[in-house]
């Protein structure tokens, strides 16, 4: 596991999950209400990227220009050590607004962290199965971009898929797409116009016990769970991309 792309991904795939927890989680909304504040890290060697909080909506962008908030890291371990709770990160700028980092910012961190790493029992409650699943599946979305460009082993994938669109969607739930121009990956959380081919889940729990590994994805296609369509060289390598995301999530 190379710890430069996994910096990419928890901060251009799991933070960034921190949107879709404030857009579908009520207490969290209710948090940010009346709030305007954007938080930036800056990774030495790795990724830039911005949270932005503004009247009960979190956003994300690249780069760091405009944050109130600016927290530098000196290497992607050290960044690292911030998701898995080793590092505590000094703010270069916005110790005015540090109350945000410290209270909201931290309550939200952990909210997502529950839904990400459920605890027992958890995922009995219908509405949390489908929040903590929604979140996971644009958060997956969003990893299968990161490592395909930046893991050794992703970008060897990467390099075999056709530019087009593949569209990753549950059936009645969640749709993004992975965008492949030049053998560089970019994720939409949009239905796209014209895909070049697609994987579907029938359903949010064939999803969900895919994306916690409890079954094969092979088999799932096999039996119909899964269905895939179009330029299937595409989805065979998306597949290969996909199998690494476990390793960097586990």
């Amino acid at each position: 596991m190379d710890q430069k792309t996994l910096a990419y991904i928890n901060l251009n795939a799991v933070l960034k999950g921190l949107v879709k927890l404030c857009e579908l989680d009520e207490e969290c909304r209710e948090l940010i209400a009346g709030k305007n504040v954007s938080i930036g890290f800056s990774v030495k060697g790795g990724p830039e990227g911005t949270i932005a909080f503004k009247d009960g909506v979190c956003s994300h962008r690249e780069g760091t220009e405009g944050c109130d908030i600016k927290l530098p890291f000196s290497s992607p371990e050290k960044f690292n050590g911030l998701i898995d709770g080793t590092v505590t990160p000094i703010p270069s700028k916005g110790f005015g607004k540090i109350g945000f980092l410290l209270k909201e910012f931290t309550a939200l961190t952990d909210k997502l962290t529950a839904y990400l790493r459920p605890a027992e029992g958890a995922l009995e409650d219908p509405n949390f199965f489908n929040i903590s699943t929604n979140i996971m599946f644009h958060l997956i979305v969003d990893a299968i971009a990161q490592i395909g460009n930046e893991d050794s082993v992703g970008r060897a994938s990467a390099s075999y898929i056709v530019d087009g669109d593949i569209k990753i969607s549950i059936e009645g739930g969640p749709c993004g797409y992975i965008h492949a121009r030049d053998h560089k990956l970019t994720a939409f959380h949009t239905a796209p116009e014209g895909p070049m081919s697609y994987m579907t889940f029938t359903d949010i729990h064939t999803a969900r016990d895919l994306f916690d590994g409890k079954v094969n994805a092979v088999v799932c296609v096999g039996l119909g769970l899964v269905r895939i369509g179009g330029m299937i060289s595409q989805v065979d390598n998306v597949n290969r991309i996909l199998d690494r995301v476990a390793l960097y999530l586990a």
